[in-house]
């Protein structure tokens, strides 16, 4: 079985697993919903993220990566944002998998696993950040016709600071983004071993 700290094999065992990982990611894609009395309308929260953490723990960084790319591909098959939202969910997925999983890699216990979810989660929001203020937003706004006021007065209704482009993104997306790194690291923590357990 794979300790995590030497190369990938890619053994069927390890192939069944990562299917099924993948597998799981992409339906809980598919189940997303708004959490529309906490966040802007606009952000659908979804569980897709449990799978790419777990792949990346058990099997390391590169494995949660595969997962989270693979998702986002299947996903693709039913896009309306011609891939955009494709791509910002795979980089922010691939960046919370790629740190959590690297540094518990480098030190595999209990309290490496909190410290790779953190980092991970820290630079998840970052990721998001860049993500959504030069990708999202202006793709939104410029191509599938929202004009970025509109964006500003969806996100103010819930939190009336919000005035600015950067507002949108500091004060309605990134607590979003750590929200849900949070939880989903949160239930990774409580839930890792036990499904690890049970698939060996």
């Amino acid at each position: 079985m794979y300790n995590g700290k030497e190369p990938l094999k890619l053994s069927t065992r390890t192939l069944v697993i990562l299917a099924m990982f993948s597998a799981l990611a992409t339906v809980l894609m598919f189940l997303d919903f708004p959490l529309s009395f906490l966040f802007p309308g606009f952000l659908r929260f979804d569980f897709s993220d449990l799978p790419v953490l777990m792949a990346s723990f058990w099997f390391g960084p590169l494995a949660g990566i595969a997962v989270a790319l693979v998702k986002n591909l299947i996903h693709l098959t039913v896009t309306q944002t011609f891939g955009v939202g494709e791509l910002a969910n795979f980089i922010v997925s691939a960046v919370l998998a790629g740190t959590a999983g690297l540094v518990y890699r480098i030190r595999k216990t209990k309290g490496g696993a909190v410290a790779g979810l953190v980092c991970g989660g820290l630079a998840m929001a970052l990721a998001g950040f860049l993500a959504n203020y030069f990708i999202l937003i202006p793709f939104y706004s410029n191509v599938m016709g929202w004009p970025l006021q509109t964006i500003i007065d969806m996100c103010a209704q819930l939190i009336p600071a919000i005035k600015t482009k950067f507002d949108v993104v500091l004060l309605g997306i990134t607590p979003f983004n750590l929200f849900k790194a949070a939880l989903i690291g949160g239930l990774t923590f409580l839930l890792y071993k036990r499904v690890r357990g049970l698939l060996k």
